[in-house]
C-alpha cells in the first residue's frame, strides 16, 4: 500500500487585496499571525476531529452548496476552474480555511470582495477584511488552475485519461480537485458547469439541466445533483464519450457515460443495471437518487487507475476492461457499488471510522446476490453461511492484525476487516434478530439518516429500537471487541488461534476503491 505524505505549499503564496467587508469589527492581523487585541471571533479550527484523518475538514462553518465551473483545454490538458461555496458560520470567524492541495489559487473573494489568503500544507486559509459574525451566511469564490497530471498517485483525486480526466476523491482527495470542506459529515448541494472543446463531452454527478454552445466550437454542460453529496462522492469527467440512456425499474432514468470506441463492447455489462436495481429495491426500497449509471472512463493504465470501481454519486466510476468480463465475474461487484447508493451516498459515514457501514453493507448484499445465482466466490464457496464460517475462523487474527471492525486507522482503513469483517457483524445481527427484523432495521436506518451522515452508534441505536431489545452490548462486542464473540445459532463455529505473523489482505491503495478480491 502507498501512503499519503504531507506537502507544504511554497512560501511565496499569492495574496489577494484585502477589502473591508460590511460587517463591523476591529483590524485583523495577517494570516498566520495572532489576531489583533479585542478582535471579535477567532480563526476556525482546521480539523473536524476525524479519528482516521484528523487533518481533514474545517470547523467554524458548514457548507450548504458548491458550484464548480471547470473549463478543460485539450491542448495544454489543464483546467481553469472556479469554486463557489455558500456557507454559514457556526461561530464568529476572523479567519477560516478550506481543504486544498496542489491547486494554483489565483483569487479569493468573500461576499464579492477580495480576501487575503495563503496556502499552507493542505489548507487554504482565508481572511476576510472584517470578521464574520456567528450565524452569518456567506459566499466564497475561489478562482484557480489545476494540472491533473501534477500530483503523482495516490496523492491525487484526478484520474488522467488520454482524452481528459475523471475524479476519484475517496476518502481524502477531493480537495486536490477543488477547495472544499473535505469531510463526509459536511454534505452539500452541488451544481457543475463543465466546458469542453469540440469532440469531447463533459459530464458530472446529477442530471443535465443546460447545454450551451459557445464560440470556437466549445460546449458547456451544466449538471445539478438533486440530493446533497459528500465531497468524496463528486464526479466530474471529460472525454470522448457517448451517453447511453435506458430505463430502469419504475421509470428510473439510467445514464451510462461510455468511451465512444468501447461502447459496443461494454454494452453487455451496462445492460445488467436494470436487473441489479430491481433486485436491490426489493430489499432496501426505492433507489434514492434521480439517476444511476456507470462511467467506464477511458483508461486502464494502472498508474492512473489503480482500482476497479468507485461509488461516485449517481455515476459509478469503473476500469473499462473489468466490465468486459462475464456476468458471473462482475455481477456481485456491480451490486456492491450499487449498494453504496444507499450505504455511503444516501447515508454517509459521520467519520471515516464508520466506514464499515459502507463497505460491510455493500459486501453483504453483493455476496447475497452472488450466492443466489450460484456463482462461487473468490474462495470457491457458494453460500453466505459457508463464507461467514470461514471468515469467523479468522476473526481473532483479523482483530489482532487490523483492529476491530469499527476502529480502523489510515493504514488499514480499506482492508478486509471493514469489508467481509463488516459482513460478519451484519450476519451475526441477522442471526440474532431474524431476517424480518434485520430488514426492518436496515430500512429504518436509511430512512432516518437519508441525505445526511450517521455514526456506528446511530446504527446501534436504530437496531435496538426496531428490535425492541438493547443491542448495544452485543453490537459493541462485535464492532469494537478484541476477541470474536460467539456466533448466534452456530455454537459449533470456532475461531482459529492467532498466528504470530499474518496480514489481512489489503483491499485498496490509499484513496482508491478495489474490493474485487472480496467478492
Amino acid at each position: 500500500m502507498r501512503y499519503r505524505t504531507r506537502v507544504t505549499a511554497p512560501a511565496a503564496a499569492l495574496f489577494g487585496t484585502a477589502v473591508a467587508l460590511t460587517v463591523g469589527g476591529a483590524a485583523h492581523a495577517a494570516p498566520g499571525e495572532p489576531d489583533a487585541p479585542g478582535a471579535p471571533g477567532a480563526p476556525g479550527a482546521e480539523t473536524l476531529g476525524d479519528p482516521v484523518y484528523p487533518g481533514l475538514g474545517n470547523d467554524g462553518y458548514r457548507v450548504h452548496a458548491y458550484h464548480l465551473d471547470f473549463a478543460y483545454d485539450a491542448t495544454t490538458r489543464l483546467v481553469d476552474a472556479t469554486a463557489t461555496l455558500k456557507l454559514r458560520t457556526t461561530q464568529a470567524l476572523t479567519r477560516f480555511s478550506l481543504d486544498c492541495l496542489g491547486l494554483d489559487i489565483r483569487t479569493v473573494q468573500v461576499d464579492g470582495r477580495d480576501a487575503v489568503f495563503e496556502q499552507a500544507g493542505e489548507k487554504l486559509r482565508i481572511t476576510p477584511a472584517r470578521p464574520l459574525p456567528q450565524g452569518a451566511g456567506g459566499t466564497v469564490r475561489v478562482v484557480y488552475g489545476a494540472d491533473p497530471r501534477r500530483i503523482a498517485q495516490p496523492l491525487t483525486g484526478w484520474v488522467v485519461t488520454p482524452d481528459g480526466f475523471a475524479v476519484a476523491g475517496q476518502p481524502n482527495l477531493a480537495h486536490t480537485v477543488f477547495p472544499c470542506n473535505d469531510h463526509p459529515s459536511d454534505k452539500a448541494d452541488f451544481t457543475f458547469r463543465v466546458t469542453v472543446p469540440a469532440g469531447l463531452k463533459g459530464v458530472a454527478s446529477g442530471s443535465l439541466v443546460c447545454t450551451e454552445n459557445l464560440a470556437g466550437g466549445r460546449t458547456a454542460y451544466t449538471f445539478r445533483s438533486r440530493s446533497p453529496m459528500a465531497t468524496e462522492l463528486v464526479q466530474i469527467t471529460v472525454g470522448d464519450y457517448v451517453v447511453k440512456q435506458r430505463q430502469g425499474p419504475h421509470g428510473l432514468p439510467l445514464r451510462d457515460v461510455v468511451p465512444t470506441a468501447r461502447a459496443q463492447a461494454l454494452e453487455p455489462a451496462l445492460a445488467l443495471t436494470p436487473g441489479l436495481v430491481e433486485w436491490l429495491e426489493a430489499r432496501l426500497g426505492a433507489y434514492p437518487f434521480e439517476t444511476y449509471g456507470l462511467l467506464p472512463c477511458n483508461s486502464d493504465d494502472p498508474a492512473a487507475f489503480d482500482f476497479t470501481g468507485l461509488e461516485t454519486q449517481t455515476l459509478t466510476l469503473y476500469k473499462p476492461n473489468y466490465l468486459l468480463q462475464p456476468e458471473s465475474k462482475i455481477g456481485s461487484h456491480m451490486m456492491h457499488e450499487l449498494v453504496h447508493s444507499y450505504f455511503g451516498n444516501l447515508v454517509s459515514p459521520a467519520t471515516w471510522a464508520d466506514l464499515w457501514l459502507n463497505e460491510g453493507h455493500a459486501d453483504f448484499y453483493g455476496l447475497l446476490y452472488r450466492y443466489e445465482r450460484g456463482w462461487p466466490d473468490s474462495l470457491g464457496l457458494t453460500t453466505l453461511e459457508a463464507r461467514m464460517k470461514a471468515t469467523y475462523a479468522l476473526g481473532d487474527q483479523w482483530r489482532r492484525d487490523s483492529g476491530p471492525v469499527a476502529a480502523p486507522n489510515a493504514a488499514n482503513l480499506f482492508d478486509n476487516q471493514r469489508y467481509v469483517g463488516g459482513v460478519l457483524v451484519l450476519y451475526a445481527l441477522r442471526e440474532l434478530v431474524g431476517e424480518d427484523v434485520f430488514h426492518a432495521i436496515e430500512r429504518a436506518f436509511l430512512d432516518r439518516y437519508r441525505n445526511s451522515s450517521a455514526t456506528t452508534q446511530d446504527y446501534i441505536a436504530v437496531a435496538s429500537e426496531i428490535s425492541g431489545q438493547d443491542l448495544s452490548g452485543f453490537l459493541r462486542d462485535w464492532l469494537y471487541g478484541t476477541v470474536t464473540p460467539r456466533m448466534p445459532n452456530h455454537p459449533d463455529w470456532t475461531v482459529t488461534p492467532v498466528a504470530t505473523s499474518f496480514a489481512v489482505p489489503r483491499q485498496r491503495t490509499a484513496g482508491h476503491h478495489d474490493n474485487s478480491a472480496t467478492l
